[in-house]
C-alpha cells in the first residue's frame, strides 16, 4: 500500500541502454518478447504506478530511441493509466557506459523529488515490496542498493589454481534498485567530470563507494535476478507466466 507521506519524493531512472552482445540476436535484450511483452515494460510499468515515484526517466540505445518511441506508443495506448503514464515517463539518450547512461537520466529529472531510485530494466520481476524498502532505506538511513547474501562458498582463483576462500557471511550479490539523494548522484557527477574515474564503475554504489559515501543493504531476492544469457529466458519465461 502506498505511504501517502512519501507520495512523490522519488524517481527512478531506469538504464537501458545497453545492448546485451551476451544475449546474441539483433535486437536488445530490453526489447525482447518475455511473457507476451518486452522486457523492459515489466519494472518500467511496476515503478509508473506507484504514487511515490514522481517520475521515471529511461535511457536507451541512441540508435534505437524511435524503436522504443514507438513501442511505448503502443504500450499506453493499452493502458488505463496513460495519461497518468505520460506525464510521468521521459526518454533520454544512454551513454557509452551504463553509468554515463544514468548520469543522463540523473541529470534529465525535473520534478521536485528528493531521491532516485535507479534500476535495471533486465531486471524485470522487482517487486513493489523490494522498491518501498529501499524507500525507507534512502529516508531513515540514506544511500543503498538492493543485494542478496551468498549461498555458495566463495572463492579467489588465479590461472585456474585456487588462491582463497572468502568468508561468503561477508559477500552480497549486488541487485538494483540502488539509491541515493539526487543532489549528492549530481555533486559527485560534477565532481567527476573535473577529475575523471581511474575506474569504470558498474553500478552507483561503486561510485558512492570511491568518493567515501556509506551505502546501506536492502534484502533481495531471487525473482529480482538479471537477465543474461539465452538460457536465463526459459526461466524468465516461466516467472512471467505468474506475473
Amino acid at each position: 500500500m502506498a505511504n501517502s507521506l512519501l507520495s512523490g519524493k522519488f524517481a527512478a531512472v531506469l538504464p537501458a541502454g545497453g545492448l546485451g552482445k551476451r544475449m546474441g540476436g539483433n535486437i536488445p535484450k530490453q526489447l525482447m518478447q518475455l511473457g507476451g511483452k518486452p522486457v523492459y515494460q515489466y519494472s518500467l510499468e511496476t515503478f509508473l504506478k506507484m504514487d511515490e515515484i514522481a517520475e521515471v526517466v529511461m535511457a536507451v540505445p541512441a540508435d534505437w530511441k524511435d524503436y522504443f518511441e514507438k513501442e511505448i506508443e503502443t504500450f499506453f495506448s493499452a493502458s488505463e493509466n496513460v495519461g497518468k503514464f505520460r506525464i510521468k515517463l521521459k526518454i533520454v539518450l544512454g551513454g557509452s557506459e551504463r553509468w554515463q547512461s544514468v548520469e543522463n537520466g540523473v541529470n534529465a529529472l525535473t520534478s521536485s523529488a528528493k531521491y532516485v531510485l535507479v534500476h535495471d530494466v533486465a531486471r524485470p520481476f522487482i517487486s513493489e515490496k523490494i522498491i518501498r524498502d529501499v524507500f525507507d532505506t534512502l529516508v531513515n538511513k540514506g544511500s543503498c542498493l538492493v543485494a542478496k547474501p551468498a549461498i555458495d562458498t566463495i572463492k579467489i582463483a588465479s590461472d585456474g589454481r585456487v588462491e582463497s576462500t572468502i568468508d561468503r557471511r561477508k559477500v552480497w550479490l549486488a541487485q538494483t534498485p540502488q539509491a541515493a539523494r539526487i543532489d549528492l548522484l549530481k555533486q559527485l557527477y560534477t565532481r567527476i567530470a573535473k577529475e575523471p574515474l581511474n575506474f569504470t564503475p558498474t553500478d552507483e554504489a561503486s561510485i558512492l563507494e570511491f568518493f567515501g559515501e556509506p551505502v546501506y543493504i536492502v534484502k533481495g531476492e531471487s525473482a529480482n535476478d538479471k537477465l543474461t544469457t539465452p538460457e536465463d529466458f526459459e526461466v524468465f519465461a516461466n516467472r512471467a507466466k505468474h506475473v
